[in-house]
């Protein structure tokens, strides 16, 4: 496991859906070199109302989204996150997009100004691997729904500084179709990209 070779010493992992089928794989971890914990959700809480119910946060943590594979170096990460002294952390990796669409711009009078078509947008796209300081979950009320985009929305309107490090390595959203597609026919060589 990437986080027990990094030197990572216990996993919390927030369980809903086939919690457990998890629970019987993971078991306390002991066979894979961390300890594994677990929060188990009653009900759908997003990515950071999980958190909420863990009464025993360190100061500063690493918090991954359980659909992806990435080669980060999570330890260096989380060193950047801590030497900032950053509220929130926020790893992010270049993506192109295809728009499938011919693009419009027009003016205010409704007349054309550029067309492009089917264009490839390059854009920086949160990895779904971010750190924060405990301080941000001691803010919100426990057991209630709240996701990453709620904390993105209402940490820019409170004028939180929020740290971006950009990833340049090996990352891949299995969450999304094509990706999982793609993980699972190239596995044997991803194995080695991933160092496990």
């Amino acid at each position: 496991m990437q986080l027990a070779r990094m030197k990572f010493k216990r996993v919390t992992l927030a369980v809903s859906h086939l919690s457990q089928l998890i629970m019987a794989f993971l078991g306390d971890g002991s066979r894979l070199g961390v300890h594994i914990d677990y929060s188990k959700e009653d009900e759908e809480l997003g990515t950071i109302g999980p958190l909420t119910l863990i009464d025993d946060l360190p100061e500063n943590f690493l918090v991954m989204n359980g659909d992806i594979l990435c080669n980060m170096d999570y330890k260096k990460f989380l060193n950047a996150h801590v030497k900032n002294g950053s509220q929130i952390s926020i790893s992010a990796y270049p993506r192109k997009e295809k728009i499938d669409f011919g693009v419009l711009r027009y003016d205010k009078n409704n007349q054309l100004t550029e067309f492009k078509e089917k264009p490839v947008l390059e854009i920086d796209v949160s990895m779904g691997v971010f750190c924060l300081n405990r301080s941000i979950i001691e803010l919100l009320p426990r057991g209630v729904p709240y996701g990453f985009d709620n904390l993105m929305i209402d940490s820019l309107k409170k004028g939180l500084k929020i740290d971006i490090l950009p990833f340049s390595g090996y990352w891949l959203d299995i969450g999304r179709p094509d990706d999982y597609d793609y993980a699972n026919s190239k596995f044997p060589e991803l194995l080695d990209k991933l160092g496990i």
